[in-house]
């Protein structure tokens, strides 16, 4: 296995596009075929993952680019405009941006036994997969948060803002979402799904809460205790910074839970199609299903064997998935995206 493998982690020089954050080459220099993904997805997650379906396989590389959400989807839309050669499989956290992908025509259409078992929720056109299950948690620190303060729930983190010298002031962090894809999401989603909503943006902008980037510096700040807690942190990348990290702490709200799952689309440009409809396959594999679940991308809740984040005993959590659907357009329609951003920006005026 080792020998088959070689891992290239590289900050990009200015002269690449200058939003690339990392990348990756997997497999043999000197195979015969090559694969390109372009993916939000941390390289050091993805790595172990990929590693897998290349065992067996000595004739094909595999380049991973690590992009952020928004600039990943700016330049796939232009590939897409362009008809432009780019990656031959992108995977976004941002799946609303996904879909916009798929409705402008961006997409190649792929059918199999492995993409008709998903449920419908996570499939849409033959053209958008849902590949992950993540959900959207709040993480405190454990040193700092006392066990009796913990929030359990929206409503017990608007109890933890809202008296005037709460300790909490200005040590709440969450996504901005003018830089996350992820964050505008998930914000959005909680905008439909939440009564909270409105006193969680009051409140935040009251107490003088964060809107940062990105996922890693979030929770490193929280548990270096810059942040006693963050609001709407991927489930997936805290609970594989807390396997060694006991200061972390990680709550699947009891009032709901948003559950997001990746994105996957082939594009129609993309020269290596069916190298990519094979790889698509091996992640909806119980093989690759097993991979991800390693790689913490497909969790576990409360009431599942092997669950690895819970409930308070006396609650169970409501789980509410991001369905991959035409609905998920409204997001990115102009004007609603306005109204939201300026309703945002008044609790978040200054991003730090």
């Amino acid at each position: 296995m080792i020998g088959l493998l070689f891992v290239i982690f590289a900050a990009l020089a200015p002269t690449v596009a200058a939003a690339q954050e990392l990348t990756g080459s997997f497999g043999l220099p000197s195979a015969d075929r090559t694969l390109t993904i372009r993916s939000t997805t941390d390289l050091a997650v993805m790595a172990p993952v990929i590693a897998s379906y290349l065992t067996g396989r000595p004739d094909l590389r595999i380049d991973y680019e690590q992009w952020g959400s928004n600039d990943l989807y700016e330049l796939t839309a232009l590939d897409c405009r362009n008809e432009e050669a780019g990656a031959d499989i992108v995977v976004s956290s941002a799946v609303h941006q996904m879909v916009r992908l798929v409705n402008d025509g961006c997409a190649a259409t792929h059918r199999s036994d492995f993409t008709a078992a998903l449920p419908a929720q996570l499939r849409w056109r033959d053209e958008l997969w849902g590949i992950s299950r993540e959900p959207a948690v709040i993480v405190y620190n454990r040193e700092r948060v006392p066990a009796s303060e913990v929030p359990r729930s929206r409503f017990d983190l608007l109890d933890l803002l809202r008296p005037e010298d709460s300790p909490y002031r200005g040590r709440v962090a969450t996504y901005d979402i003018e830089t996350s894809g992820l964050g505008y999401l998930l914000a959005f989603a909680d905008s439909l799904e939440a009564s909270t909503f409105g006193g969680l943006m009051e409140s935040f902008g009251r107490s003088g809460a964060v809107a940062t980037c990105c996922s890693a510096e979030i929770i490193d700040a929280v548990i270096e205790g810059r942040y006693l807690l963050a609001y709407n942190v991927l489930g997936s990348y805290a609970l594989a910074r807390a396997e060694g990290e006991a200061r972390l702490g990680i709550v699947a709200p009891a009032d709901y839970t948003l559950i997001l799952s990746r994105g996957a689309m082939i594009p129609n440009n993309g020269p290596a199609r069916r190298e990519a409809a094979a790889y698509l396959d091996y992640l909806l594999s119980p093989a690759g299903r097993k991979a991800l679940e390693d790689a913490l991308l497909l969790v576990r809740l409360d009431g599942e064997e092997g669950a690895l984040l819970e409930s308070p005993p006396d609650a169970q959590t409501i789980q509410r998935p991001i369905a991959l659907t035409p609905a998920l357009l409204v997001a990115l329609d102009k004007h609603k995206r306005g109204l939201f951003r300026q309703r945002w920006r008044a609790a978040f005026p200054v991003t730090p």
